[in-house]
Order: C-alpha cells, then structure tokens, then sequence
C-alpha cells in the first residue's frame, strides 16, 4: 500500500490527470470556487488543448516546461489574480473581448446597459454615441455592433485602457465606427463640434464608495484597476460630473444612461432632479432583481 501511495505522488503532475489534479487541489486551498472548470481552463489555455483531450487522455505524459507554465499560471490563479486576466479574455454581450489588469472585466450587469440603450429608438439616421470611461470597449464595440448605422465616441484617461479597447474595436471589425480619445469625461470631446449634437451618452463609471473597497473579493481589491473601480466617499463623485456634464452633450430628448451600484439608484435620481436638465427618470433591475441602471432624459 505505501508503494502504491508513493507511486501515485510520484506521478502527480506528470500527467495530464495528475496535472489537472494538483492545479485543483492548489485552487481550493487558495479559496477558490469552481476548482475544477477553472483548472480546466487554465490547463486549456497552457497547453493549448480541450477539454475533451484532458478526459480521453488523461494519462499522457506532460513535458517539464508544459508542466512548469501550467503552473506558473495556477500559482498567478492561487495568489487570487482574476482568471480573466489570466486567460487574457472575456465574453461579453456574446462576444469576446480582450482584458488586463489595464481594464475592469466587463460583468454581465453591464449587458443591461448596452441592451437598454440599444432598445432605444433614436431618430437620427446616423446617431453619435458617447461611452465615458470605455476601459476595455466592451460598451462602445458591443453598441457598435448593435446599432450599425451609429457613429460612436468613447473616452478614458487610461492610455492602457485605450489600446486594450482599439484592440478589441478592431477584433470586432468596428474600428472606424469608433474613435476613442484620451482625457477625462467628456473633456476629450469638447471642440469636436459634438456639443446638442448627440444622441446618447453611457457609462459604467467607477461607483463603489472609498470604505468597501477592502471589503471585496482579492480579485477585485487587488488587481482591478482602482481608478476604474473607487467613486469617492459615496461612490457617487464621478456619476455627479457625468449628470452635470451631460446636458452640454446630448441633443433635446437626448438619453444619458449610467450603471449604479446596488442602493444607489435613488440617490442618481435625486441627483438629476436637483440639476434641473432631465425629466422624469428611468431605473431599470438587472438579472439579480437590483436597482442597476438609470435612464435620465434631456429635456
């Protein structure tokens, strides 16, 4: 019997099954949920197989240097590194979109916004779309997408962001729908005649308040982008600026739709109303009943 144990610890890791094993075992002792999916995947992306090859040849042997990446991607998995940074990608409003610590991963909360605006009926045969704080474009490709006769504007102060999105704009095969431009907010857009001349404004803007932060997933805290995550005290500071802001922009009956974080909702709303430019306002719930999305309206 200890023979057999030795011969079996041995083996560990020189298999594709042994592998597989002790990437799982490395994952749930670093907390993670999903072990094997996750382990799967990474093994998927470091020896450029499948899935169906780690079930029916799980006994061929690894080479040490497949061996030795594989690992150094489940130790970046282990030290709670989010796997969409590791894999480089993820799927979004049915496409897939390159992302890096750069970038916030784009969420299935933010497919709510894009579906809502592009359910909008917008009037003008060529309507400009702004996104504010694009990150990674998964906002303005996938409405590019959407909604093939819009011209579409979308702004970071993120240089890195900003490649990361042209990147995934021309993965996507709309890059000359797009024009991204660096600067803060809506800075970026003045002097380029867009002034009442758009039709829609979105953004999914940082709005997670100063105090959670430390609260949330290692993943999130420690390698999202903080810039793109930490709103101010309230988590509120930037949605004000892009309230005030807006009306500059948008055209009469312009929309400005913003994501929100859970209980904030109410908050935007009181917002809008004290800044006098928008009528009554919209709140849509995403998938998990929540408050999610405010649709304000230029009068």
């Amino acid at each position: 019997m200890a023979l057999v144990a030795r011969q079996i610890e041995s083996d560990r890791g020189t298999t594709l099954e042994g592998l597989l094993r002790t990437g799982e075992a490395l994952l749930s002792d670093a907390g993670i949920q999903n072990v094997r999916h996750e382990a799967v995947w990474i093994m998927e992306a470091a020896l450029a197989t499948t899935r169906l090859a780690l079930q029916l040849d799980g006994q061929r042997a690894v080479q040490p240097e497949d061996r030795a990446r594989t690992m150094t991607l489940f130790a970046r998995r282990a030290a709670r590194e989010p796997l969409q940074y590791i894999l480089g990608t993820q799927d979004f409003c049915g496409l897939e979109f390159a992302v890096g610590p750069e970038v916030l991963i784009p969420r299935p909360e933010t497919e709510r916004l894009v579906e809502a605006f592009a359910r909008q009926r917008l009037s003008a045969p060529a309507p400009i779309v702004v996104d504010i704080g694009t990150g990674s474009g998964c906002i303005a490709v996938a409405l590019a997408r959407l909604l093939p006769g819009a011209v579409l504007f979308a702004t970071d102060r993120s240089a890195g962001a900003l490649r990361i999105a042209r990147q995934n704009a021309a993965r996507h095969g709309v890059e000359g729908r797009v024009t991204f431009v660096a600067g803060d907010l809506f800075e970026p857009l003045r002097g380029l005649g867009l002034e009442g001349q758009v039709a829609g404004v979105v953004s999914n803007p940082p709005y997670i308040p100063e105090g959670e932060l430390a609260g949330l997933q290692p993943e999130v805290q420690s390698f999202e982008p903080r810039m793109a995550l930490v709103g101010g005290t309230d988590g509120l500071a930037i949605v004000r600026r892009l309230v005030a802001e807006a009306p500059e922009f948008l055209a009469p009956s312009g929309t400005l739709m913003l994501e929100v974080g859970q209980g904030q909702a109410e908050d935007v709303v009181r917002i809008a109303a004290a800044q006098g430019n928008y009528g009554p306002a919209h709140i849509l719930r995403d998938a998990a009943g929540i408050e999610r999305v405010v649709c304000l309206q230029r009068r």
